[in-house]
């Protein structure tokens, strides 16, 4: 899935390379997660144009504008990797942004979800999708506690803005077996990412690594 660009400024394929090598260096050497995240052109996603190769590609989370930031490489591949994505799950991402995560999701072949509570963020990602080979992605503009009943249950929901503690009406929209990874926590300084399985009635929650998301509005 997405688009095959010949069009790409210079040395952006190449930094895309380099992004691989490294997330791979980190210990992360799930084979289709790492072809998604060479497929998919970061560069596209940002808000007003593409950034130099270096910005594009770096292994850090960037700004794009209304309290908003486009995900680090690496946790945008660690969180896409805990989740176990088969082609054909039915997906809920949470906090759309720039659209970069939903790309990498279909990339893997799931069907994916996506809200964003920014209206000029949603439409960016909208467009940008579109523009990049996902226009099946379906994107809308709400907030992230509700989740997205009409589409539910979910083989996996993935969070990249981070609530007080698990939003109870996410945990409802699972499907049996289901995965969810999301940041949780009061504050910026002790988040940590929480990854939970749903079985029949019950879930199974683990904490893991510290991470450093927006708040959930």
């Amino acid at each position: 899935m997405g688009s095959e660009p010949s069009d790409e400024p210079c040395g952006m394929a190449e930094a895309r390379e380099a992004m691989v090598a490294k997330i791979r260096a980190c210990g992360l050497l799930d084979p289709a997660v790492l072809a998604a995240m060479g497929r998919v052109r970061r560069h596209a996603f940002f808000p007003g144009g593409a950034p130099e190769p270096e910005i594009a590609y770096g292994d850090f989370p960037c700004a794009i504008g209304h309290d908003a930031t486009i995900s680090q490489p690496f946790i945008v591949a660690y969180m896409t990797h805990r989740l176990a994505i088969r082609p054909g799950d039915r997906v809920l991402e949470i906090g759309t942004g720039s659209g970069y995560q939903a790309a990498v999701l279909a990339a893997l072949g799931a069907r994916v979800w996506t809200q964003e509570i920014v209206p000029e963020l949603a439409e960016h990602a909208r467009g940008a999708l579109e523009r990049e080979g996902f226009g099946d992605v379906q994107v809308r503009c709400a907030g992230g506690c509700e989740g997205w009943r009409e589409a539910a249950p979910f083989d996996a929901i993935l969070v990249t803005c981070a609530p007080r503690e698990v939003p109870p009406r996410l945990l409802d929209q699972l499907a049996d077996g289901g995965r969810m990874i999301l940041p949780c926590g009061p504050d910026v300084e002790s988040q940590r990412l929480v990854f939970i399985r749903q079985r029949g009635f019950e879930s199974t929650l683990e904490h893991d690594m510290p991470v450093r998301f927006v708040p959930m509005q």
